[in-house]
């Protein structure tokens, strides 16, 4: 078996849809039908049950599926290995704004645990760079949201979240179930300064031309909506609201507790599904021709942090 089939195959038994892994692995459907018909005659069984409702494991399929997984992470560690020894120790990360992303935790979690000889630097970058410093070679590889101009760039989706309108608590709006576009029509909406990607631009106003005030951050998203009433779109899964931080108590700075004013802060913006837009696509994003081991160990692991 080639480690080039085996990932092949476990594309498919991960997205159940030979479409889906075509675009994973960047290839056509075609070549990757003929390679798991391979596959199945060379371990003599039926490894996928194919049918107009889908496609679905045999016990056969399930079982290559769970050895194949491990046979390619020996492989990616080997690699690994071999380009630490090289003196590839470092790999930069992009990420895209104060994300609070789970995704990105059970990631360097897991990382860290099968890659612990690797030294991950982390860059983040304001909401105008949706490749977060990757295109000016400030990072190895971005984890990042979509759409943007992906000329020269390998882009492998790791998730699709659904998307929301940011409204005050208090707007009418807010009240409500599910929006669609046209229901916040004639209402101000934080942009990007110019020249930011078009792309990304006329995703987050709804494809339409918006006016309102120009944000980068986002804090300033959130603040535009708590003082001005402004409305945005974001993310419904890990829309990059800060979460509470947490609270260490320290007991031997002082004999007497500190007092902590107490302040009141606004209620949070709320958050409402928009019906008619298109999900929200998260993907790991690296240079197109780029073979750095430490990043393809890194989008393999990130493939299933993100996804959990």
């Amino acid at each position: 078996m080639e480690l080039r089939t085996l990932r092949c195959f476990v594309a498919v038994a991960e997205e159940l849809h030979f479409g889906r892994a075509a675009a994973r692995l960047h290839m056509s459907r075609p070549p990757l039908s003929r390679a798991i018909r391979r596959l199945e005659s060379g371990v003599g069984a039926a490894l996928l049950h194919r049918s107009p409702a889908g496609v679905r494991l045999t016990p056969a399929g399930a079982a290559l599926l769970d050895a194949a997984r491990a046979l390619l992470d020996r492989a990616d560690r080997v690699r690994v290995r071999v380009a630490t020894a090289a003196g590839a120790t470092t790999l930069t990360v992009g990420f895209l704004g104060e994300s609070t992303d789970r995704g990105a935790r059970r990631l360097a979690d897991a990382h860290r645990g099968r890659r612990p000889g690797v030294e991950v630097r982390v860059r983040e970058t304001d909401l105008t760079d949706p490749t977060c410093g990757l295109r000016a070679g400030l990072v190895d590889v971005a984890l990042t949201r979509g759409p943007f101009d992906e000329t020269g760039l390998t882009v492998q989706e790791l998730r699709a979240d659904p998307v929301g309108a940011v409204l005050r608590a208090d707007d009418p709006p807010a009240r409500r179930d599910r929006l669609t576009l046209s229901d916040p029509a004639g209402r101000r909406w934080f942009r990007f300064p110019a020249g930011t990607d078009p792309l990304w631009q006329a995703y987050w106003n709804g494809g339409q031309r918006r006016e309102g005030p120009v944000v980068r951050g986002v804090q300033e998203c959130v603040q535009a909506v708590l003082w001005n009433g402004t409305v945005g779109m974001a993310p419904l899964l890990g829309h990059g609201m800060p979460e509470e931080p947490a609270v260490v108590p320290v007991v031997d700075m002082a004999e007497e507790p500190a007092v902590v004013p107490v302040v009141d802060m606004p209620e949070e913006p709320a958050v409402v599904p928009v019906v008619d837009m298109a999900p929200s696509r998260v993907p790991a994003v690296w240079q197109e021709g780029d073979r750095n081991p430490l990043i393809r160990s890194l989008v393999g692991i990130a493939t299933a942090a993100y996804r959990t």
